[in-house]
């Protein structure tokens, strides 16, 4: 190992999924531009690049294939799940297979990061789950939400869980959020309403609360689930 990788690994290092593009990139340089190491897993190769900064190749959707890929990765400080996608369709148009799918890629993948990440995270070490306002109830996105409201069961266990050894676990749940997904063709019959600001949420605004959640002053904070919605929940 050489002096730069050494560095690079005793520095925070956060494992960030979905780094391509949206919430999940937009945390990824904020975390880089505050001295974080990044590992970023993404289904597809990733087209940027930064000095501390190393993309992961992995499918979400087959998630205990990801073990073997995570042993080198070195100490891991924190674990932030973005990725994710949305299948609509109401009662009576179900599609097992996209129940399924975003069932693997939402809550799958995040226990087997979870389970192979956590054990060795030292005091201090930090889990985020960006889940969804969704997950209160929509109508045509029942499915979508019934994965994305697992996550709170998920983080408040394992925040009961890890709370010994100082290791927080939350959830932050962005209403509609400016981002490519927001205008992903198979949302055309549920498309989102605009909040009452008048503003979609910026993947900016979510990525500064993960770092928050990230930080030291945020030690006491864990099993919560934090919504950002720009009013939408009033």
């Amino acid at each position: 190992m050489t002096a730069g990788d050494h560095e690079r690994r005793s520095a925070r290092h956060a494992v960030v999924t979905g780094t391509s593009s949206g919430i999940g990139r937009a945390i990824a340089e904020r975390l880089l531009a505050g001295g974080w190491h990044v590992t970023g897993i993404d289904r597809a190769p990733p087209d940027w690049t930064h000095a501390g900064f190393v993309g992961l190749q992995a499918d979400l959707a087959e998630p205990h294939a990801l073990i073997a890929q995570l042993a080198d990765l070195g100490t891991v400080t924190a674990l932030v799940h973005a990725a994710g996608y949305m299948r609509v369709g109401r009662l009576g148009e179900l599609m097992p297979d996209s129940g399924e799918g975003m069932w693997q890629v939402h809550v799958g993948a995040a226990e087997a990061l979870a389970t192979a990440l956590a054990p060795d995270m030292g005091e201090g070490g930090r889990i985020v789950l960006i889940g969804s306002r969704t997950a209160n109830g929509s109508a045509g996105r029942s499915q979508y939400a019934a994965t994305k409201a697992a996550l709170t069961g998920l983080a408040r266990s394992w925040a009961i869980e890890l709370a010994p050894r100082r290791i927080t676990v939350n959830v932050i749940a962005p209403a509609a959020t400016d981002t490519p997904f927001l205008r992903d063709p198979s949302r055309a019959g549920t498309a989102p309403v605009l909040p009452p600001m008048g503003r979609f949420v910026d993947p900016a605004e979510v990525a500064a609360l993960t770092a928050f959640l990230l930080s030291p002053e945020a030690s006491a904070i864990t099993g919560q689930t934090i919504t950002i919605c720009a009013g939408a929940s009033l």
